[in-house]
């Protein structure tokens, strides 16, 4: 059994009835980020490999390393390899789990899906990099408190900024990853390969170097892991490289979203 429907339907040809309104598409993808085992293992393991990265670092590091922009870093480093694989899954358990029939049927408009989706994932990743400052924040107060750690406030609005942006960046990534395989397993085995073997590429020849950072969105992103803020000119490299890793999957990926045949087994 199959069904295939315009993407661009919105409502019913009745007039009596109505679209589904898109606050109620929004909570839905929200609710199902959470009420999946996948889903709600994901999320636990981020927030607990968060807290135990930064309790490491609380009593790992030297006292004068102890300052928040540091505790910040170390927070960034567990959520910015788990978040993407969170956006991966919104979108491909639709089909892993032969649940897109009953999601299309009830809203026929794919376009409205995957904005829901889009957006509930963002909000997602907004309130795991609010929490991991908010546990970065306590750390560098425990860190004062217990170990006589420096205890520095070092973070303006710019590294605020950058650390919202690098995580916010990898969770679409892996969206439009996500997007464009629809399948759990090759997305989030692509996700990782790609790129990494196309940062190696860059890394080996010289020749390649002064490319990298308009070609490769690792090496575009690389000062935030340096604990700098971007310039303008990283950011145009991050516009660059991001077009060709996150935008131009993303289009594809809706492209063949509005496209495909839904089956139910």
């Amino acid at each position: 059994m199959s069904t295939a429907t315009s993407p661009d339907l919105l409502v019913s040809p009745d007039p009596a009835v109505v679209a589904v309104p898109f606050n109620r598409l929004l909570r839905v993808e929200l609710r199902k980020l959470v009420d999946t085992r996948a889903g709600f293992w994901l999320l636990t393991a981020i927030g607990l490999i968060t807290v135990a990265v930064i309790a490491v670092f609380l009593f790992v590091a030297d006292p004068d390393e102890l300052t928040f922009l540091n505790f910040v870093g170390a927070a960034a480093t567990p959520q910015s390899i788990l978040l993407p694989v969170l956006g991966i899954l919104a979108v491909t358990a639709e089909w892993s789990q032969r649940t897109g029939l009953v999601t299309f049927t009830l809203e026929p408009s794919r376009m409205r899906i995957a904005v829901a989706k889009l957006l509930a994932v963002t909000l997602v990743g907004l309130a795991a990099v609010v929490v991991a400052l908010g546990v970065a924040a306590l750390s560098n107060v425990a860190g004062m408190v217990f170990l006589d750690g420096a205890g520095t406030w070092d973070v303006g609005a710019a590294n605020v900024r950058d650390f919202f942006a690098l995580q916010l960046i990898g969770i679409v990534q892996g969206f439009a990853f996500g997007m464009l395989l629809m399948n759990t397993a090759a997305a989030i085995v692509l996700y990782y390969v790609i790129p990494i073997a196309w940062n190696l590429l860059f890394s080996m020849v010289d020749a390649l170097g002064k490319v990298a950072p308009w070609l490769d969105l690792n090496t575009a992103m690389a000062p935030t892991f340096a604990r700098q803020t971007f310039t303008p000119t990283d950011w145009a490299h991050i516009a660059v490289s991001g077009t060709i890793w996150v935008v131009i999957p993303l289009a594809v990926g809706l492209l063949r979203l509005l496209r495909r045949e839904v089956k139910s087994a």
